[in-house]
């Protein structure tokens, strides 16, 4: 699936719920599924700079394609990096740096999370399209 479908589907699905609390927990149940990183890798270099909570991100290029883990201390984080990873991993790096996220206004997350975790959410896609810009480096 390309980023736009996978973007397409989020949208779907969170618009099947009513209330906002149905989409946190919908959020910290896509969380739980998030494909956790290797203990190995949650190092300090791994944490995304501007987060309230932890959050780690570890990306790998295999098959010319960008491969994201993360986890965080906090459930509702753990469920916002799980979106993005669910939109961005597996994608070649062209790609997510060319990706729009007009679909997290789209689901309302935005505009439901506190600043801190607004800004926290900004630097993990910061953090996610760095990582594809040196990997598109890598190709080149």
């Amino acid at each position: 699936m390309t980023i736009k479908e996978i973007q397409e589907e989020l949208i779907d699905e969170f618009s099947m719920f009513d209330d906002w609390m149905e989409r946190y927990e919908y959020m910290i149940d896509l969380g739980k599924s998030l494909p956790l990183i290797n203990p190995k890798e949650k190092t300090e270099d791994k944490l995304i700079k501007g987060c309230q909570s932890k959050v780690w991100l570890h990306s790998e290029l295999k098959n010319d394609k960008v491969v994201f883990t993360a986890d965080s201390d906090a459930i509702i984080t753990k469920g916002i990096i799980a979106i993005l990873i669910r939109v961005f991993s597996n994608q070649p790096p062209e790609a997510i740096i060319n990706a729009d996220t007009d679909f997290i206004d789209a689901i309302g997350l935005k505009e439901h999370l506190s600043p801190t975790r607004a800004n926290g959410l900004v630097s993990m896609i910061k953090q996610l399209k760095l990582y594809a810009v040196a990997y598109q480096a890598q190709l080149k």
